[in-house]
């Protein structure tokens, strides 16, 4: 099994910085994909990035050329650099894993999330 804690939230002014951190344990050898996810209230949850083992990413349109994306696999961990912070971008930050398990099959594993408020 896999579980996964996030870190790093909090409240900043528009155009600031936020560095979140994920930290993964348990069967950590069986995560393949990584990403964040983002929910505002009243909205869905939606991917805000996410990476590869090998270090492929992908962004949303919404936060491309603003959040870096990066995962050391060596420690088991996600990180998640924010610039140029919007109102838009305030929500609750979730980890998220792709975990493959016997079988073939593929589990997700989700952290508890962490709040990011940026004030306008």
């Amino acid at each position: 099994q896999v579980q996964l804690v996030e870190s790093g939230g909090g409240l900043v002014q528009v155009g600031g910085s936020l560095r979140l951190s994920c930290a993964a344990s348990g069967s950590t050898i069986s995560i393949n994909v990584m990403g964040w996810y983002r929910q505002a209230p009243g909205k869905q949850r939606e991917l805000v990035a996410s990476i590869t083992r090998g270090g492929e990413s992908d962004y949303a349109d919404s936060v491309k050329g603003r959040f870096t994306i990066s995962r050391d696999n060596a420690k088991s961990a996600l990180y998640l650099q924010m610039s140029s912070l919007k109102p838009e971008d305030t929500a609750v930050y979730y980890c998220n894993a792709r975990v493959s398990i016997w079988g073939g099959r593929v589990f997700n594993a989700w952290g508890q999330g962490t709040q990011v408020t940026v004030s306008s």
